[in-house]
């Protein structure tokens, strides 16, 4: 019964006519097979662009271990505040941004002083350090002071950066002692502040830049 079941079924499939089959689907079959192709057309290009994107990740080692796309900053903040360190940010953040990151400031951060001479809106830049002293520093300093009868920033003994006069909060007769900083020089200097950086002296318009190569060396902010 087998044999003669099989048999049944090859002669149906002889006599079927796909000829006529063909002529009465050719729609559907050409778009069956355009539908085929596309998809393998997407498949391809899908695998094929998976690949290519792969290939440009590229991962640079920073001092933090972290990622430095290109664009990005690298500057560091300490003191008084929560979490100081080395960030790493969009190379159009502001000090703001940067204080954010860090956590806020302490209990003991000198807001006053900050308010005075931190412009939270400043731009930051690649390499900079910001310092947010604590309020026991100020009147540590201010002690120093008044025993040694208020002396300059440069005339105090110790690191390099003790040596440097800070243009934030110079008073005139200290800046005065600087290369070719007068009364009015020292008064511009003075009128234009806070400074978020040493190069804002020239920006800001308090020095020519003739001057400022005289100084730049021997001045700071924090």
């Amino acid at each position: 019964m087998e044999s003669g079941g099989s048999s049944g079924i090859w002669e149906k499939i002889k006599g079927y006519n796909f000829d006529a089959f063909l002529e009465k689907n050719k729609i559907v079959i050409v778009l069956l097979l355009l539908g085929l192709i596309l998809l393998g057309l997407g498949i391809f290009y899908f695998r094929n662009n998976n690949f290519i994107d792969s290939g440009k990740i590229e991962v640079l080692e920073t001092p933090t271990g972290s990622q430095k796309k290109e664009g990005d900053i690298l500057v560091e903040i300490s003191g008084g505040v929560e979490k100081p360190g080395v960030y790493k940010l969009s190379s159009d953040s502001r000090i703001e941004d940067l204080l954010v990151q860090s956590g806020g400031l302490t209990a003991d951060a000198d807001r006053s002083w900050m308010e005075k001479y931190i412009n939270r809106a400043a731009k930051l830049a690649d390499g900079q350090k910001i310092y947010i002293p604590r309020v026991d520093e100020q009147s540590d300093i201010l002690s120093a002071k008044n025993y040694e009868g208020y002396q300059t920033a440069s005339s105090v003994q110790g690191s390099a950066s003790e040596n440097l006069i800070n243009i934030n909060t110079a008073n005139l007769k200290e800046l005065d002692t600087l290369p070719g900083i007068g009364p009015v020089y020292g008064q511009s200097i003075i009128d234009h502040r806070p400074y978020s950086s040493v190069e804002e002296l020239m920006s800001k318009g308090a020095l020519k830049k003739s001057v400022y190569e005289k100084i730049k060396d021997k001045v700071t902010l924090y």
